[in-house]
This record gives structure tokens, C-alpha cells and sequence, in this order.
């Protein structure tokens, strides 16, 4: 049986990336970028499915506060089987020697400062043992470059925030986000969170109002926090923006042949993203590649639950008319993501 090598590293690395080297070797096992415990930064194997991590193969380092050896073993062997064999039972293409359900190439997921390797999407014209019914994506890192995120969106909601709340003050949209952010940022000052301010009562005056408003937002932006509150308002920012067209969703390459194929084969794809399902659909309604929510089935958000809460995952499955929870893949870019979708009975894959 042939070696999977593991390094185990003191600096707590959450995910890693599988080297180029890594890919040539295993060319029939097409693991791409792994989910791997916090402490594994490796992983070197050859030849298909044939993979052990014994206490001989394993050459490891490991703070006295880390985790004990043999619960790294049994995590390392979820992970890399599970990676190996979730892309198969969907009816994946096995044809290329890099692959993953989105192309993730030359980008750098959450919480780590790695690239992660190429990919290849795609499903098999005639997939053998399918029985996956839905497929579930996270959006940023997944079907879209982080960067657009943070480097478009962000900055856009940043700077028309004021220009917002001004121009729509009166309106019943505009009054629900203002309540929802008066709650959020009551209940961050209790919290003691870094950047909060009191908004002033309406009779302190519009201005006042917005202004303090702007200055919450704007430390929530910067702090990239998933909370309802904001993603609703930003959803409404960046609809004028889209409506403008000085906004334009981006997504991989190969997310419009993915989601076309997957279509074809009668699987359901949703969206759950820390996004509203506004903001979803705007970045999927309008893209080069054209209107791409013709192959969506739906739009979850954080009113279902955070995204690394196996409650949310749980409430998601309910929603989706499956039988039983293993009928749904979630595929995303955050280990703690894919953890919690697993909890609650899904199969995970994360690229």
C-alpha cells in the first residue's frame, strides 16, 4: 500500500494546498486542495485509493497544547477518503489530473495565506451511482474570487453607504435596515465590540442619523462581519449598483459549465452565502456569461443560521425536499463550514 506523508506543523495552519508534484502523483485520485486539520500542512500519496497514515509514515511536529497524535490520524483519514470519494458518487469527470466541483485556480481561500490548486469541473454525461439530489455552494471563494468580494463589493457598499441611507431615507425599505442596525449595534455596544457608536433617537435629526449609521457600517465592513443586518443593507446598496451597471457579478470560468451540467442531470443547486439572497442574485443575474440563475433552485442566507452552525445546515436540508441529509453536497472554501454541514448529516466537499 502506498504512504500518505503528513508534516504536521507548529504554526496551526488550517488548510493547506496540495503541491504541484502532488498532483502529478496522484493522478487517478484527483484529491485537488484538501480540507485537513489545523495542524496539517502536507500531504504526499501515489496511486489510487491506496492511502494509510500509520505512526511509521507520519513525520510530525507538534506544540505540547496540540491535539494527541492519534486523534490527528483518525481526522487525516476522514478527510482524505472523503475528498477522494464524494467528487465520484456526484458523477464528477475523472478525465483531468487536477480537478474540483469549482475551478479554484490561482486564488487564496479564507483563512490562509496559501494558494490553492487548479481545478476542473464538470459531471459525467452518464454518471454511474448518483445520489446526490442537491448540491449546495458557498459563494465566495467557491464559485467566486475572494477578491471580487472584497475588492468591489466591499469597497462600493463602503463608499455609497452615506449616499444611500440619504437618498432613501423615507422609504419602508431603508426604516427596516435603520431598525436593523439600531438592534445590531445596541447589542455590540453591550458587547463591548471595537467600532461601535450610539445612533441618536430620529429626533436628533437625519443627519445625526446617517451619520452614525455610516460610521457602524463602515467598521462592520472592515471587520467583514456576517451579520443580517449588514447583509441586508448591502444587499440594497449594491442593487443600485447593479441597476447602474457600474457593479457586474463575477464567477470562475468554469461555474457557468459546472451549473449547466449539474442542471442537466436533474441536480438542484442552491446558494448559501453570509450574503443576503439579494445580493446573491444580483452577482448571479448578472454576469458576462449572462443571467446565470436559470440552473438555481433557491438562495439561503444568514436568516437560516450562521454558516458555521450545524443548526443552519439542518434547516437547509428541511427546505430542500430531500429524504435524508446525505442526498445534499455543500461545497465550500472554509474547513469549519464543511465541518458543520457535515455534523448535520451532509456530505461536505471543501476546495
Amino acid at each position: 500500500m502506498s504512504t500518505a506523508v503528513a508534516s504536521v506543523a507548529a504554526n496551526g495552519v488550517k488548510m493547506a494546498t496540495i503541491s504541484q508534484l502532488y498532483l502529478r502523483r496522484i493522478s487517478q485520485l484527483h484529491l485537488g486542495s484538501i480540507p485537513k486539520p489545523k495542524h496539517l500542512v502536507g500531504v504526499y500519496a501515489s496511486g489510487p485509493l491506496s492511502l494509510s497514515l500509520s505512526p511509521s509514515s507520519i513525520n510530525y511536529r507538534l506544540r505540547k497544547d496540540r491535539m494527541p497524535i492519534e486523534n490527528m490520524y483518525a481526522e487525516c483519514y476522514s478527510y482524505l477518503f472523503a475528498t477522494a470519494v464524494k467528487p465520484s458518487q456526484i458523477g464528477l469527470r475523472s478525465t483531468s489530473t487536477a480537478y474540483n466541483p469549482i475551478k479554484v485556480l490561482n486564488r487564496i481561500p479564507k483563512q490562509s495565506g496559501i494558494k490553492a490548486a487548479s481545478a476542473k469541473a464538470g459531471v459525467a454525461e452518464n454518471p454511474v451511482g448518483l445520489i446526490r439530489r442537491c448540491i449546495v455552494l458557498d459563494i465566495e471563494g467557491t464559485t467566486t474570487p475572494i477578491s471580487f468580494v472584497t475588492d468591489v463589493l466591499f469597497p462600493y457598499a463602503r463608499y455609497n453607504v452615506g449616499r444611500h441611507l440619504s437618498l432613501t431615507y423615507e422609504t419602508p425599505e431603508t426604516q427596516d435596515d435603520i431598525k436593523l442596525l439600531r438592534a445590531q449595534v445596541d447589542e455590540d455596544l453591550k458587547l463591548g465590540v471595537e467600532g461601535a457608536i450610539p445612533v441618536p433617537p430620529d429626533d436628533a435629526g437625519k443627519e445625526e442619523v446617517i451619520a452614525a449609521l455610516v460610521a457602524n457600517v463602515k467598521s462592520m465592513i472592515k471587520a467583514d462581519r456576517k451579520i443580517t443586518a449588514l447583509k441586508q443593507l448591502q444587499g440594497h446598496i449594491w442593487r443600485t449598483g447593479f441597476q447602474n451597471c457600474e457593479l457586474e457579478g463575477t464567477v470562475f470560468e468554469d461555474v457557468p459549465e459546472a451549473l449547466e451540467r449539474w442542471h442537466a442531470t436533474g441536480i438542484k443547486v442552491y446558494i448559501y452565502s453570509s450574503g443576503s439572497r439579494l445580493a446573491q442574485r444580483l452577482i448571479f443575474g448578472k454576469t458576462k456569461f449572462g443571467d446565470l440563475r436559470k440552473y438555481l433552485c433557491g438562495f439561503f442566507d444568514t436568516m437560516v443560521g450562521n454558516k458555521r452552525e450545524t443548526r443552519s445546515y439542518i434547516e437547509i436540508t428541511e427546505s430542500v425536499g430531500v429524504d435524508h441529509p446525505s442526498e445534499v453536497l455543500f461545497i465550500t472554501d472554509v474547513y469549519q463550514e464543511a465541518t458543520a454541514a457535515k455534523a448535520a448529516g451532509k456530505s461536505s466537499f471543501a476546495v
